[in-house]
């Protein structure tokens, strides 16, 4: 007789009273982050948990373009959310993407330093990355990560490129990049404004913000994957950070707005 209790159980978990039944797994998503979110998303994901107690979020953060590849190859995330939307674009032209890749951001640089640095960040703006004082300026790898891509681009428009060119020190996202100067590995950065406002930093360095004219606009883009355990889920969390609670997250910051 308990056999045959079980399999009813078994056929109709829904039934009260039903030994072991727990109701449905919970919903997970699994997150691949550009490293400039880390601090922004995860105050966004408490907050996502807290209005969808039954979907659990996992966020792994790193380097857009090292996600890519690793998605090109359907890597176990479900969704991405990249520092550029070349990436996304070019998953959803692959067909993998659920849906039409969409843009939550616009990403900002800054030049930082540590506070107890000599070089008058403030008061030098550009200039400071070539104070005789900085024997190392640290930038995000451009292979790889949109933010050392722009970094390039602004020291280009800045007329300072081949002059610290040879100063040099590569992060493999901003976020190694940022930790690179507040751990003294470098002397001064070009870091993601998101970063420096970041609680970790916010009093622990000095910033200039670099004009966002000098360097390409860096619309921050992503897709729900088309390998996603749970679309609904992931499409929630998604709309969630494009909504109103994840938006004044994101402005607070320093992240442009679409």
């Amino acid at each position: 007789m308990r056999l045959l209790g079980l399999a009813l159980c078994a056929s109709a978990l829904a039934a009260a009273g039903c030994p072991g039944d727990r109701g449905p797994a919970p919903a997970t998503v699994a997150v691949a982050a550009a490293a400039d979110l880390k601090f922004a998303l995860d105050e966004v994901i408490a907050e996502f948990q807290r209005a969808h107690p039954t979907i659990g979020v996992h966020a792994t953060y790193g380097s857009s373009g090292n996600f890519f590849g690793q998605l090109t190859n359907e890597a176990p995330f479900d969704l991405y959310l990249s520092a550029d939307t070349l990436y996304p674009r070019r998953l959803a032209e692959a067909g993998q993407a659920l849906d039409d890749p969409f843009v939550y951001a616009y990403g900002r640089l800054v030049v930082w330093a540590p506070r107890a640095s000599p070089v008058d960040v403030e008061g030098l703006g550009p200039r400071a990355l070539v104070d005789p004082a900085v024997r190392s300026v640290a930038i995000a790898n451009p292979q790889h990560a949109p933010y050392g891509r722009a970094a390039l681009a602004a020291l280009e428009s800045f007329g300072v490129r081949d002059e610290v060119g040879p100063r040099l020190v590569f992060g493999e996202n901003i976020a190694q990049t940022a930790q690179f100067v507040d751990t003294g590995n470098a002397d001064i950065g070009v870091i993601a404004l998101s970063l420096a406002l970041a609680p970790t930093l916010r009093e622990r360095g000095k910033l200039w913000r670099v004009p966002e004219d000098a360097y390409p606009v860096m619309e921050q883009g992503g897709v729900v994957l088309r390998w996603a355990r749970d679309p609904a889920a992931a499409r929630a969390l998604r709309d969630f950070l494009r909504g109103p609670a994840g938006r004044a997250v994101l402005e607070r910051y320093g992240f442009g707005l679409p």
